[in-house]
């Protein structure tokens, strides 16, 4: 299993040479970006309270093809699908599978957690806590003499 941060594209030009580089360079590093023919998308952001990661997986039956666990303060997705269709004297298939982790921030619940798929986008919600203050302390230095 491979542990990918989630990062942020400057511009939407940029994006898809990123995409086309991270799918080039996926065998060589384990990395699995690509769900059937087609790149996955996945962005994050915190939200009135909540860390939120939405992915792109468009074709799949949420009930059945999709799994959301965490474990660890990591966040796992895994999808799988399969289709085929048929026409006169012509059919064709897809099926591949995904899984992407990401760390969750600092002060995320492992309860309470929510995922929801519409319109092709997985969007799982994890509440966060206020993030803690640091408290700075001074701690006495004793002579050895």
């Amino acid at each position: 299993m491979s542990l990918l941060p989630v990062y942020r594209r400057p511009s939407a030009m940029l994006a898809d040479l990123a995409d086309m580089w991270n799918a080039a360079i996926s065998p060589l590093t384990e990395r699995r970006t690509t769900f059937g023919a087609h790149l996955i998308r996945v962005e994050d952001t915190v939200e009135d309270g909540h860390y939120v990661v939405r992915a792109e997986i468009p074709g799949i039956d949420p009930a059945k093809d999709v799994e959301v666990s965490v474990h660890d303060r990591r966040l796992t997705i895994k999808a799988e699908r399969s289709a085929k269709k048929e026409e006169k004297g012509y059919s064709e298939f897809q099926y591949g599978s995904f899984e992407r982790t990401v760390t969750l921030p600092v002060g995320a619940q492992e309860e309470g957690i929510d995922a929801h798929y519409a319109k092709g986008i997985l969007t799982v919600s994890v509440p966060i806590t206020e993030e803690p203050k640091e408290v700075t302390r001074t701690v006495e230095v004793k002579s050895g003499d």
